[in-house]
């Protein structure tokens, strides 16, 4: 399999391709359409069916299916079989070290009975029309959603092809269809001839669209379940992988960047003469809140940035602590003065009667800090801006947002800004962001010649987005046999929401920061949520691996444990006897302790804690295993089990709760973003400390056998771990931690 690594232009995918291809027919077979393809061949297009269908932001405004004046559809995604049997698929997704290159394949080669290794990919041009996400909208990758949006329509789509496929040959060989079937790239009848794909393309071409397509019984898939290597593996391995910052082109020069220390402040004045002095210094460009050093390479762009002498105009933040803004989320929170927008999210019965009436009552407060997403690969972006056109190289989980600001600063229209996406060496939410691709192209604005802008890691760790500081409040009334009667939990916090996607903030309330929090796996007869709204000045907030749920769970499980020990009941027997609605959680957590060994001996200085959530389609349950020594804390073992519903490539599944494990074990120990005199304080990995080799422990990921359709698995590792930490932390210690990072204050208490 290839992959592409630039993008395919508009024109290639969107034009001649499609005309005269009409909809017929009833509803699904607005959804499939099938003609001949530029150069020959066959085209199997269909348009994603999107929840967004009403309105949104201008990055998420679209239609969830669009049909010219002559019913000729615009889709948003294609799969060509050429002439010599090549099955294209145009990817609407990017690869970020999730898998999706090998998954997403897997759906159309079982449907169309090729093997994987016949699937060559494109990647997909900058259009939110042809390729927005039906989960999301837009074309986005993210929230967990790839497999989740692509699992039906992908399969409808190889299906269709397949039956068009075998049309062809029953007509050439004038026989009934029913004696043909497809296997391995070709189509054979009961006589045993068989002819390939190529050679049927322009054929199946012609054939009618059925109205209906049966797709397979999952019993008789060859693909999917199967554990298939990744596609992508050889070229990570010998080096030909490409990502944004590989980029190279003709006279590019290079570009780093240094910005304000005090959040929110401006550039004043700069003295560059020194700068220009250093070999290889072409150029200082000067921008409202930053400068940058042009250099033939990257050494001359960091010795002239050190060089320049620059004032800064530091604004109102330069006071502004992290202890300010804890303060200012406890009074949003608590309320006192009535100022705070309290919105309900949800609400059953009556809370605040049946806590006042209920004879035992327990009330917690929780706080998690704001983070970094600190990916491997440092935040770059190479432009080349001119006056008739803008390209831009980078690799990007939201090409038309990209492309949407590259517009406005640069006044081109849509068609001549081209985004060339490349694999992602690692987004977890930042890539969700365009500020370093609209900074290079002001940047780009001022540049003859292409340039590659690289933000060093301590820039952007400085001066980055980071996941929202929460400060939560629950409550619960209990009955004699330990049961829920009443729970209230307010989640007080930024909204990514307003700022990323305003149209989805409605009535105040960010759906994203109540995920997990608003349909917890407990339930009461008297519920009642409620979301503050607290932005903090100068910090930019943004999404971070596990969204929603990495706050809210930890909350709601570290809360259940809590309440657990109030009832004197073992942890799991608890929450064991509150999950009889949700058998699939019920059957995951049980998995995870059996195989964990729960409630077996432990040495001394060992404990277990647990928890169990349902986010992003997805339930998994962990059991951690820590130690501690000293006072610093140990992992030893990690024990998770997923139900995910029908798994593409297991392989992929086990991959991605362990990375998100240790991506959330890192966050948990030891990520903290703090502030003082209005600057973030953490530069890099020696004072925003993650997991080390070393430090990694055993995880044991086991996969429960479901027929339902896929839910995400991109996140739900790292937003279920913290508090199995933390309820392990309090096994040993008796210490109970409401505020992560668990390392430092672990240490303190």
């Amino acid at each position: 399999m290839s992959i592409e690594q630039t993008n395919l232009t508009p024109k290639v995918v969107d034009d001649s391709s499609t005309k005269g291809l009409t909809a017929k027919g009833n509803a699904r077979r607005n959804f499939i359409i099938a003609g001949a393809a530029v150069g020959g061949g066959l085209l199997i297009s269909f348009a994603m069916p999107k929840f967004l269908n009403n309105g949104g932001s201008e990055v998420a405004k679209t239609k969830a299916e669009e049909v010219t004046a002559d019913n000729v559809f615009i889709p948003n995604a294609f799969i060509k079989i050429g002439r010599d049997g090549k099955v294209t698929l145009v990817m609407h997704k990017v690869e970020m070290g999730q898998g999706t290159y090998t998954s997403i394949p897997m759906l159309v080669a079982e449907e169309l009975e090729v093997d994987l290794s016949q699937v060559t990919l494109e990647a997909a041009p900058a259009n939110d029309k042809l390729y927005a996400d039906p989960l999301l909208g837009s074309q986005v990758t993210g929230g967990s959603t790839s497999i989740r949006g692509a699992w039906k329509p992908l399969r409808e789509a190889g299906a269709t092809a397949r039956v068009l496929l075998i049309a062809a040959a029953a007509k050439q060989w004038n026989v009934d269809a029913t004696t043909c079937h497809a296997e391995q790239g070709y189509v054979v009848n009961t006589e045993g001839k068989k002819i390939g794909y190529g050679e049927l393309a322009d054929a199946a071409a012609t054939m009618p669209v059925p109205t209906q397509v049966t797709l397979k019984d999952p019993k008789d898939f060859k693909l999917i379940g199967t554990p298939a290597k990744r596609l992508d593996t050889p070229d990570k391995v010998n080096g030909k992988a490409q990502y944004g910052i590989d980029v190279r082109l003709p006279e590019m020069k290079i570009a780093t960047v240094a910005a304000c220390p005090v959040l929110g402040g401006k550039l004043a004045s700069v003295d560059d003469s020194k700068a220009l002095a250093v070999k290889g210094v072409h150029q200082v460009v000067k921008l409202e809140n930053a400068v940058a050093v042009i250099a033939d390479h990257m050494w001359a762009a960091k010795q002239g940035l050190a060089a320049l002498v620059i004032q800064w105009d530091n604004g109102p933040n330069e006071k502004i602590s992290t202890a300010d803004m804890v303060a200012n989320l406890k009074n949003a929170s608590e309320n006192k003065d009535n100022k705070s927008q309290v919105v309900v999210a949800r609400k059953d019965g009556d809370f605040h009667k049946a806590f006042k009436a209920s004879a035992s009552q327990h009330e917690s407060t929780y706080q998690v800090p704001f983070l970094s997403q600190a990916a491997l690969e440092p935040m770059n972006c190479t432009v080349h801006v001119r006056k008739d056109g803008c390209d831009i190289w980078v690799g990007t989980q939201v090409p038309t947002v990209a492309q949407a600001g590259a517009m406005a600063i640069t006044k081109l229209p849509a068609e001549k800004v081209v985004v060339h996406n490349y694999q992602i060496g690692g987004g977890f939410g930042r890539r969700l962001d365009a500020d370093f691709i609209r900074q290079a192209v002001e940047i780009g604005m001022q540049v003859d010649t292409p340039v590659k802008v690289i933000w060093t890691r301590e820039e952007d760790m400085q001066h980055g987005v980071y996941r929202p500081y929460y400060y939560d409040h629950l409550a619960a009334a209990l009955d004699k046999d330990g049961n829920i009667t009443a729970w209230n939990h307010r989640v007080t916090g930024s909204s990514v929401l307003a700022r990323w996607a305003p149209a989805f903030f409605t009535n105040g309330l960010d759906g994203d920061s109540v995920e997990g929090a608003k349909e917890p796996l407990y339930v009461a007869p008297n519920m009642l949520v409620e979301y503050v709204r607290q932005e903090q000045p100068g910090l930019v907030t943004g999404w971070w691996r596990g969204v929603g749920p990495t706050h809210n769970t930890f909350m709601v499980e570290t809360f259940i444990d809590e309440l657990a020990e109030k009832v004197g009941k073992d942890p799991l027997a608890y929450r064991l006897s509150l999950l009889g609605h949700s058998p699939r959680a019920k059957a995951a957590l049980t998995l995870a302790a059996d195989k964990a060994g729960w409630g077996t001996p432990l040495p001394k200085g060992h404990g277990r804690g647990l928890s169990v959530q349902f986010a992003f389609g997805s339930y998994i349950a962990a059991v951690a295993e820590l130690e501690i020594v000293d006072e610093e804390v140990k992992v030893k073992r990690v024990v998770a089990a997923v139900d995910c519903g029908m798994t593409v490539n297991p392989d992929t599944v086990v991959a991605q709760i362990q990375g998100g494990i240790i991506f959330g074990i890192s966050g948990a120990l030891f990520g903290e973003i703090t502030t003082k005199d209005g600057r973030v304080e953490q530069s890099n990995f020696h004072n925003y400390r993650v997991v080390r080799m070393n430090e990694a422990p055993q995880i044991d990921v086991h996969l429960i056998a479901s027929t339902e359709a896929p839910g995400g698995i991109g996140e739900p590792g790292t937003a279920v771990i913290a508090p199995a930490l933390n309820n392990a932390v309090f096994a040993i210690t008796g210490k109970r931690l409401r505020s992560l990072p668990i390392a430092p204050h672990l240490v303190k208490a």
